[in-house]
């Protein structure tokens, strides 16, 4: 494994670098979620096929060495360095692109950097895949609710509703989810909603709630 983490890192270096001494290779392709969807050079191809064939090599199948990527990209992710986040979760793309973590992971990095719309597409195609993780509906909604802030538009934020509805009928227990649902009905002139969310939330975590929403649903 060691070895491997080696070449990995090697390979890393190896696109850069190759991106950017062939004129015709397109430049920075693996920090956009799917390289971009460009068309990629000979030299960038053959380092596909040579990553494919190492982790063919170092793993006992795709699966396993999807997942490991997949884990490698989160790690990145938390610790804020989305360029190699977004690395992993190529690699990981390459591995395997039927896989909703890839996706999810896409979409949150552009999340991260604010590319709040882009985003959206990349939940989605998660959640063709699989429907059933209440984190990809919650980091949808995130997105859905960033775009209200900007536009003020009524109807995103009627949409980041619905995503954190869909999200807590899978997991009940979702504190969170049930925080940013006060949060979302705190806008409305009837408080009602936001009230009835607000108590669930602290049945379950009362430090899911943002302390001023809950100052201005106390203070009503």
């Amino acid at each position: 494994m060691k070895q491997y983490l080696q070449n990995i890192l090697l390979f890393s270096a190896i696109f850069l670098i190759s991106c950017s001494a062939r004129l015709d290779c397109p430049d920075k392709t693996n920090l956009l979620p799917m390289y971009g969807g460009l068309k990629k050079c000979d030299e960038q191809i053959k380092i596909d096929k040579d990553f494919l064939a190492d982790c063919d090599k170092y793993f006992k199948d795709r699966d396993t060495a999807t997942r490991y990527h997949i884990d490698k990209g989160w790690k990145y992710f938390y610790n804020n360095d989305f360029d190699s986040a977004m690395m992993r979760f190529n690699q990981a793309w390459l591995l395997d692109s039927t896989n909703a973590d890839i996706y999810w992971g896409f979409g949150n990095i552009l999340g991260r950097q604010h590319k709040f719309q882009e985003s959206l597409k990349y939940f989605d195609k998660s959640l063709s895949f699989n429907s059933k993780n209440e984190k990809v509906w919650q980091s949808s909604a995130t997105s859905f609710g960033q775009l209200f802030f900007q536009s003020k538009d009524i109807s995103l934020l009627n949409k980041a509703i619905d995503n954190l509805k869909e999200s807590v009928s899978i997991n009940p227990t979702n504190a969170e989810a049930y925080g940013q649902l006060t949060a979302c009905y705190s806008y409305f002139m009837q408080k009602d909603s936001a009230r009835k969310y607000l108590e669930i939330t602290d049945r379950l975590d009362s430090k899911a709630i943002n302390p001023e929403v809950r100052h201005m649903l106390n203070g009503k």
